[in-house]
């Protein structure tokens, strides 16, 4: 079976909160959401773009200001969603920057893994008291497949202050994405409430790619017609992921199709790198000193 929007379940009654909902990926997860009964909040940068983003989308839809670049922001939005809802049903990581040229969070942090994986780690240890009481709530981190390209976690170098590579930075954010979500489970399993899932786009036609490497643009227009997808598709497996009734928690969704660059969603496996327990151990222990944000799990 091909798994599609027509297969989301009634999400009635459900907050969700989707970062990076005001375009791409982000914007089509949130509306598809909301078009299925869903308390959607879409978690931006640019609260004006926000606005216009839910002024396109049918139901109940509210902006949020949250920069995952400035810890300062992170702290004020959680509380904000502490003063305004009793309980969140999903929390959607989607939020992301790729290949910009080299440059430094507010608190100092390279601009890439600051932003994808510390500023939603910080964010998700902030708010996860909001999903824990919450029966069948979920937690849904989106990666990518470069998490395969040139990609680790570089302890001694975690910033990139030594040398800047954008390939590998960005390999390296969304690495540790996916060994945030897979850490992150084991700790929710003792609670039984909430579980914490991974997904990936595939290769969607989204603004992300704005900054790619010169080479990449140059291929790009050859390529793109062969594995490039809408939008809409690309967010096919962070859908699944979050509203399947099936969905295990630590599972990972992607496109089913031309190596996981198009398709719809189905279960897919990650780098053996990224299900080694110590290093997601280490990498949850580095993030928690530099960002502040214990997890009450």
């Amino acid at each position: 079976m091909k798994w599609t929007e027509r297969d989301i379940t009634d999400q009635t009654g459900r907050v969700a909160v989707v970062t990076g909902a005001n375009t791409g990926l982000g914007f089509e997860t949130a509306r598809a959401l909301a078009e299925h009964g869903a308390t959607v909040v879409l978690a931006v940068r640019d609260v004006e773009k926000g606005k216009k983003a839910a002024a396109r989308m049918t139901g109940d839809v509210t902006v949020q200001e949250l920069d995952l670049s400035s810890l300062e922001s992170i702290r004020a939005a959680a509380a904000d969603l502490h003063g305004t809802f009793p309980g969140i049903d999903l929390l959607i990581n989607n939020a992301g920057v790729m290949y910009p040229p080299k440059r430094t969070t507010r608190d100092g942090f390279e601009l890439q893994i600051g932003t994808n994986h510390l500023g939603h780690f910080a964010f998700t240890g902030l708010v996860l008291d909001l999903l824990l009481p919450v029966q069948d709530s979920r937690v849904v981190t989106v990666s990518s497949l470069a998490h395969s390209v040139r990609a680790d976690i570089h302890f001694d170098d975690l910033q990139w202050e030594r040398s800047y590579s954008r390939t590998a930075a960005y390999g390296q954010s969304k690495l540790a994405n996916l060994m945030f979500a897979y850490e992150l489970q084991r700790r929710l399993v003792r609670h039984g409430t909430t579980i914490s899932v991974a997904a990936h786009p595939g290769l969607s036609s989204t603004d992300l790619m704005r900054n790619s490497p010169a080479v990449v643009r140059v291929t790009s227009p050859l390529i793109s017609p062969l594995i490039n997808q809408k939008a809409e598709m690309g967010a096919l497996p962070t859908l699944r992921a979050a509203t399947d009734p099936a969905v295990l928690g630590g599972q990972y969704y992607g496109p089913d199709r031309l190596g996981g660059t198009r398709g719809h969603p189905r279960v897919v496996t990650s780098t053996p790198e990224s299900y080694d327990v110590t290093v997601q151990q280490r990498l949850w222990a580095v993030s928690e000193n530099l960002t502040s944000v214990k997890f009450p799990v």
